[in-house]
């Protein structure tokens, strides 16, 4: 699963990276430490400026057809294996995705007595982009945009911190998860294994555990025993 991440690049540094107006209306703040019902960047199409727009969102999609925004917080992550039949993110899916920029996600893993957190972040320190997918909640007051993050089975490396991970789309896959006209399957294809090679899987301090902490000493390398003497078939477990 993706349960906390970093995104802390700020409005201008997206919509120029992502070809896409600014519709952020200046609430975008940088995060290094997201976690569920967060603010947070995402780009979509929108057809009423009529292309790539960036925008803020809740972390936790709301279906149009919600009663409240109390399950938000249980729907921050859509898997890959079923998000094109559930109930909750087929429409999303098939009519309203979006990408979702990011540093960074973070995983714990239990050791030693107790949990190592790791930050997964690109080598070469440029964006990521998860496959997201957005919905529109008119409930009381004004209309809520909220969004979930795609997640797969975890591959490579990534495997050894947890069995999940976020569908991670490169560059050249940008426009066809925005597009209407992709195969499902085919915008549901696992990264590359160059993909993987290129996501560093860092040891992080203790203060990401606790949401009230943000700043980038959250996503500094501290020491700890390499992921390949882990015992065999280790405990992994999320922090939340």
């Amino acid at each position: 699963m993706c349960g906390r991440y970093a995104t802390t690049r700020s409005a201008v540094d997206l919509s120029a990276l992502f070809e896409a107006y600014d519709d952020s209306a200046d609430r975008l703040v940088p995060d290094y430490n997201v976690a569920p019902t967060d603010p947070v960047p995402i780009v979509r199409i929108s057809d009423r400026l009529g292309g790539s727009v960036l925008s803020v969102a809740r972390w936790g999609l709301l279906p149009s057809w919600a009663k409240d925004t109390r399950g938000a917080a249980r729907m921050i992550n859509a898997r890959a294996e079923t998000v094109a039949t559930t109930r909750a993110y087929a429409q999303s899916f098939a009519r309203r995705r979006c990408l979702v920029p990011a540093d960074g996600w973070y995983e714990w893993v239990r050791r030693d007595g107790g949990k190592q957190a790791y930050f997964m972040t690109p080598r070469d320190g440029e964006v990521l982009a998860f496959a997201g997918l957005w919905s529109v909640w008119r409930g009381a007051g004004d209309p809520l945009l909220s969004c979930s993050v795609v997640t797969m089975p975890a591959l490579g490396e990534l495997a050894l911190v947890h069995d999940r991970m976020p569908l991670v789309l490169t560059r050249d896959r940008w426009a066809g998860w925005l597009s209407d006209d992709v195969d499902p399957a085919e915008l549901l294809a696992p990264p590359t294994g160059k993909t993987l090679a290129g996501i560093e899987v860092r040891p992080v301090g203790r203060g990401v555990g606790d949401v009230r902490n943000d700043g980038p000493e959250l996503v500094a390398r501290v020491p700890a025993a390499p992921l390949g003497a882990l015992p065999e078939d280790p405990v992994i477990s999320a922090l939340f």
